[in-house]
């Protein structure tokens, strides 16, 4: 395959980036947005949706999306979603009504399942092997880095005015000139699969693992804010910190999967990243001094990042060229039903256990499931 230009690859470093912001951007904004909307009723709970909704809509929404991109193709796909993206993202700079703002949040949603099937499907389609492997190391670490930008650049402005980190979003428009010009519908030559016999087989079976994975995940940034802030009075700059802290070591792993690729199998991978993430709840639960946190945290940001990047890598492995966009999209609505899914689940944990125990009790768990999928590996139920 020919060698992909910095152009391209910036492109798809930045359309990915794009899709960390569905959520962490305006989550300092909240506090603000309750004080505006005072006389709104269930505010408390309306507020809190404004961070669900894009991913209830990524959940429900991305295998039907998948087939619009199909349709319509991918470049096309992305600067329609890159507008909406930054018209519906914005909308809180010019909406003024609680019930617009939402509507707006579930579009955004919408926007950013598009660009995430595109951004995946058209790394099948630029990247082979090993180079595949390396790009998707450099685009978990840049994802990282986003979300550390975002969440810093975010608080910042909502301290200015909580409108302003809605600003942000405008970012999709400097996108669009690029996709116009940089991005195309890759005709595949020479197309290789890692192993043809597994072509498209056991998919369903990854798609559970990434719903697993993100459904255990997601703990991180919903459930430490309340330790860190609540059991030991630590302020919001300090949690903040601290998930930033985890952010950058997720980075750091995303970079480190081709290293760990060039030695175990996906399914390997996997199990070695669910210790790692278990091991890291375990530590977390047991730090009693705030600033252990930071060595605490970074230890599950590390895990997920090989996992998140491996989950990708194992799917594109499996799937043929003409069937990535749809396996993209169901890869996609797997990842955010887990997200969407994850305080739901573990809330009654966290009420009959409490915040202090509840990530030492997590942590057991997540060795106990690795155990058994260790189990099915040597079963070969999966490879």
């Amino acid at each position: 395959m020919k060698k992909v230009s910095l152009s391209i690859k910036i492109t798809m470093l930045l359309i990915a980036m794009t899709t960390m912001m569905s959520n962490v951007a305006i989550v300092t904004a909240l506090p603000h947005l309750k004080d505006y909307f005072s006389d709104t009723k269930n505010i408390e709970f309306l507020s809190r949706m404004m961070i669900t909704l894009p991913s209830l809509a990524i959940a429900f929404l991305a295998p039907v999306l998948g087939h619009f991109v199909y349709k319509i193709g991918r470049k096309k796909s992305a600067l329609i979603a890159l507008l909406l993206f930054t018209v519906m993202g914005s909308s809180g700079v010019y909406l003024d009504t609680m019930n617009l703002l939402l509507f707006s949040r579930f579009m955004l949603g919408i926007a950013i399942a598009i660009l995430m099937i595109v951004s995946t499907s058209l790394i099948g389609d630029y990247f082979q092997g090993e180079a595949r492997h390396k790009f998707m190391g450099q685009q978990g670490a840049f994802i990282s880095l986003g979300g550390v930008v975002f969440v810093v650049g975010g608080g910042i402005l909502s301290d200015i005015n909580w409108r302003y980190s809605f600003a942000i979003y405008t970012i999709g428009f400097l996108l669009i000139p690029l996709v116009y010009t940089f991005l195309n519908e890759k005709v595949i030559e020479n197309f290789v699969v890692e192993d043809d016999s597994d072509l498209n087989a056991n998919l369903f079976f990854i798609y559970f693992l990434a719903f697993l994975l993100m459904l255990i995940f997601y703990i991180l940034p919903t459930q430490i804010p309340f330790l860190i802030m609540n059991h030991f009075n630590a302020s919001g700059t300090m949690a903040g910190a601290i998930i930033a802290t985890a952010f950058i070591s997720n980075g750091i792993g995303a970079i480190t999967f081709r290293k760990f690729k060039q030695r175990f199998t996906h399914a390997q991978i996997y199990i070695i990243g669910m210790i790692i993430i278990g091991f890291g709840f375990i530590g977390i639960g047991l730090v009693h001094n705030v600033y252990f946190f930071f060595l605490t945290s970074p230890i599950m940001g590390f895990g997920g990042g090989i996992l998140m990047t491996n989950m990708t890598a194992w799917m594109l492995s499996r799937t043929h060229h003409t069937q990535r966009i749809h396996k993209s999209a169901y890869l996609t609505s797997a990842l955010f039903l887990g997200q969407f899914f994850s305080p739901i689940i573990f809330h009654p944990v966290v009420s009959y256990f409490s915040i202090e125990y509840f990530f030492t009790v997590v942590g057991i768990g997540v060795l106990s499931i690795t155990l058994f999928n260790y189990i099915l590996l040597n079963r070969q139920i999966y490879k």
